[in-house]
């Protein structure tokens, strides 16, 4: 793989590195810095010329600071005569926004895939968006992996006991279906109604049967953490023997720590796809597995123009 070359912004340069160890290449040379007033500036400390760049950054917290250092990064790439650049997004901010919720409002999904598509990007790998279709926005081949292999893997060898996969939301049935399907499990749906976004449930109804199983909770981010420990509360109450929350991304901003802490949760699993805050690092209930050997996978299929349907399975 000597056209290979990996590059980290600032958002997660520990997965970066895990990646490149996966791979058994370094890491390349560059910084991602700030002028005093805040402006960002990118150093490339090496040829990047005729080499297929594969870019790491999720667009976490700070999520505007973050895609504007991918945008900056791509764009000197592409002026470095970089051949094909491939943007490595394990976590994708602003996917929420996908669509109008309100006469008059942003499709702001879609704007973050014009911005990276102009700025130079060839391809986008994704995991997990909050909605498959923010892949019809781009314009370049998105490749939209699944961290349920890592996930699947960890509730088999982990969690004991007769295991019931929880949909949060009506949402998120297809997801819930499809681990339910891969661990031979039933599944339940609750039934929720709220009057905002980030905003606690109104009211919360289970619909299936939980008495004397374990629930396993399943969503694509854990943001807040309200719907979760306020599902793992209704569980509990309908008959539940303990209640496992798990999820691809962990954004877990305002209360989500104390919430966690707080709740009837027996662990809440992640990956590391957001790099964990001090105060996550140190909850208890936190556990965070690695989707860097999925990504190293997809980036060395792609690199040697190989099937990366495999890891749907």
């Amino acid at each position: 793989m000597d056209r290979l070359k990996i590059f980290s912004g600032n958002s997660n340069p520990e997965l970066a590195e895990s990646i490149c160890r996966q791979l058994d290449v370094s890491l390349s040379q560059g910084i991602v810095k700030r002028f005093s007033d805040g402006e960002i500036m990118v150093e490339l400390h090496e040829s990047m010329r005729g080499m297929r760049v594969f870019v790491v950054q999720s667009t976490c917290d700070p999520v505007n600071a973050n895609i504007m250092e991918l945008l900056i990064i791509i764009d000197a790439l592409k002026r470095a005569s970089a051949s094909e650049i491939n943007a490595v997004i394990p976590y994708y901010g602003y996917a929420r926004q996908d669509r109008k919720v309100a006469p008059r409002a942003p499709i702001s999904a879609k704007l973050v895939a014009d911005l990276l598509t102009v700025a130079g990007a060839n391809r986008v790998i994704a995991l997990d968006l909050h909605a498959g279709q923010i892949q019809g926005f781009f314009d370049i081949p998105v490749d939209h992996l699944y961290a349920r292999p890592v996930l699947v893997r960890y509730i088999k060898e982990n969690i004991a006991g007769e295991i019931v996969v929880v949909s949060p939301d009506a949402g998120g049935v297809e997801r819930a279906r499809a681990y339910a399907k891969k661990l031979n499990a039933s599944l339940a749906i609750i039934d929720k109604r709220r009057s905002g976004p980030n905003e606690l449930a109104d009211e919360m109804n289970v619909i299936g049967d939980i008495a004397g199983k374990v629930a396993v909770i399943i969503d694509d981010m854990i943001d807040t953490a309200g719907t979760l420990t306020k599902a793992a509360n209704v569980l509990m109450e309908e008959g539940a023997l303990a209640v496992y929350g798990i999820a691809s991304h962990g954004v877990l901003s305002g209360p989500a720590i104390d919430r966690i802490e707080s709740s009837r949760l027996s662990k809440v699993v992640i990956t590391d796809s957001i790099p964990l805050s001090p105060a996550a690092a140190g909850c208890d209930k936190i556990e965070v597995l690695t989707i860097s050997e999925l990504l190293a996978d997809a980036i060395k299929r792609i690199y040697w123009e190989d099937s990366v349907s495999c890891l749907f399975r």
